[in-house]
């Protein structure tokens, strides 16, 4: 368990270790240097991805904005800033805050980011994008430009790509599936709700993150 979480295996590692029984063999060893250096091979395929750490959808409940739905965006910005710890615990493990409205140029013109994070596990900068609306194809080209412009501008040496987060109300799987969305490892689209869901909602959700797993399983190991 202390292993696990200093080194913040995923879980798909964790299970590799078990059943390789790792930590069995690692006692066993006198010379324990292989053991490591096999296992560190052989789970380096297995280490957490951006995908593994995006939530969808996020619950923002605690922001107060469920009986104003005529929110704009620049207020839902203000809002989060104002309750940024709990924002930051509902993002998950690993998020450090950099910036708000971070200005990236380009040699014509200024741009600006809404939220800027920066977590420490995966070792990249989050952009992220809100919207108070429908995912739109625009927006998805207008965050997979920031995130170009920041790889290009502020992205350092020994940092990972960039990821952007496009937060929105709803998105049509069409526009995710016929745009960057699709394949890109660094854009992704989330959903807010603004309320905590009902036990319906909960057992839909449920059920189609196992599926989704079940999918995922079945794509890796066949």
């Amino acid at each position: 368990m202390n292993e696990a979480a200093d080194q913040n295996w995923s879980t798909r590692t964790l299970e590799r270790q078990i059943n390789s029984l790792y930590y069995e063999r690692l006692l066993m060893s006198r010379d324990k240097s292989p053991v490591v250096e096999e296992m560190q091979e052989q789970t380096a395929p297995l280490a957490a991805t951006p995908r593994d750490f995006i939530k969808d959808p996020y619950v923002l409940e605690f922001l107060g904005l469920q009986d104003n739905p005529g929110f704009r965006e620049a207020e839902l910005e203000t809002v989060i800033i104002g309750k940024l710890q709990a924002f930051m615990l509902e993002l998950g493990k690993g998020f450090a805050f950099v910036a708000r409205q971070q200005r990236i140029s380009t040699e014509t013109k200024d741009f600006y980011v809404d939220l800027v994070f920066y977590n420490y596990i995966l070792k990249c900068f989050v952009l992220i994008d809100l919207k108070s609306g429908e995912l739109t194809h625009q927006d998805i080209g207008q965050m997979d430009m920031y995130v170009r412009l920041y790889e290009d501008t502020i992205k350092g040496p020994d940092d990972n790509p960039t990821v952007g987060i496009i937060l929105c109300t709803e998105k049509d799987q069409t526009v995710v599936k016929y745009s960057v969305l699709n394949e890109s490892s660094q854009l992704f689209a989330s959903k807010y709700r603004l309320y905590l869901p009902s036990e319906e909602e909960l057992r839909v959700e449920v059920e189609r993150e196992r599926e989704m797993v079940v999918r995922e399983r079945l794509e890796r190991y066949g």
